[in-house]
């Protein structure tokens, strides 16, 4: 559940950083966003490396990945919506489905076990 957690929040971080700037930062020089946008990407990989690092434990690395894409997706529709203003449209929605049916497929089975 940490690394959910972990991932989630470092998600919110990684999206305003990666698009915050698009609302709000029109008239900053490119320079500013870019500084902006890699302070607050340090505090995402504040979150992300452990969030990783503990759900090793737990999950393989395509595990890992399949779950960090659901969640920034779903992160970045919330963030549209609320943040942006922009419409949710059906083919984001079927997108979105399509990530499901791939986090249905990388958990749902059992990985093979690795050879170190």
């Amino acid at each position: 559940m940490s690394t959910i957690l972990l991932l989630s929040l470092s998600n919110v971080f990684m999206t305003f950083a990666w698009y915050g700037h698009l609302k709000y930062g029109h008239d900053w020089p490119l320079w500013k966003a870019i500084l902006i946008s890699w302070f607050i990407a340090f505090l995402e990989y504040c979150l992300a490396v452990p969030a990783n690092r503990f759900g090793f434990v737990h999950f393989s690395g395509f595990q890992l990945k399949i779950l960090q894409e659901v969640i920034t997706i779903s992160v970045f529709i919330l963030f549209a919506i609320f943040f942006l203003r922009e419409k949710l449209a059906w083919n984001y929605l079927v997108a979105l489905a399509f990530l499901g049916f791939a986090a249905f497929f990388a958990f749902g089975f059992k990985a093979p076990v690795s050879v170190s």
